[in-house]
């Protein structure tokens, strides 16, 4: 009688036994970059905020893509992904990060990520962390209100405020206004 191979035991924060995790900032992409094939780094607001974060590429695996995405493009970017699984002719591993360092908490950050969990979900690829499942429950529950959440939340105030315009936040608060996918480094 043979035995099984025994199943890779990972630290619980890692979220390693799902194909899709999620966790933010920095010390969030760490806790669950190992062993994925593509990040989506989630900055909802993006360059249009002095919020905006550059992702510490450092403890990304080098193998990995790297995706940017927000509101506009979640659907988008969840289609690239299902198409990278399939030339790689294998299940990927992602972690959804939200670029925002949990300092404080950013609606449209989240909501960016939980829309980005819902098009993988939609998609088939359904193997969530809790944490994934949340955030996309999340985004489930309020995607009538994004536009209003991310313009009232402390994030998008502070982006009015550092000189976004408010047709620039309704912008970049419309989901699945864009197709264009942003790769920030495709997979080696």
């Amino acid at each position: 009688m043979t035995t099984a191979p025994a199943s890779p035991t990972f630290p619980p924060a890692s979220q390693g036994k799902y194909q899709i995790r999620f966790d933010q900032g920095d010390a969030g992409l760490a806790r669950i970059a190992g062993g994925v094939d593509v990040v989506v780094w989630v900055d909802a607001l993006g360059d249009a905020s002095a919020a905006s974060r550059a992702l510490p590429s450092s403890v990304v695996p080098e193998s990995a893509a790297i995706v940017a995405a927000g509101l506009t493009d979640a659907s988008a970017v969840a289609a690239w992904i299902l198409a990278e699984q399939e030339r790689l002719n294998r299940r990927v591993y992602i972690a959804v990060v939200a670029a925002n360092d949990g300092a404080s908490f950013a609606v449209p950050d989240m909501l960016a990520a939980g829309a980005v969990v819902d098009a993988l979900m939609a998609l088939g690829l359904d193997d969530t962390s809790p944490e994934a499942a949340v955030v996309s429950a999340a985004f489930g529950g309020l995607k009538r209100a994004v536009r209003h959440l991310t313009a009232a939340s402390a994030q998008g105030r502070q982006a009015l405020a550092d000189g976004v315009s408010p047709e620039r936040l309704h912008e970049l608060s419309g989901v699945g206004t864009s197709d264009e996918v942003r790769v920030l480094r495709a997979a080696r």
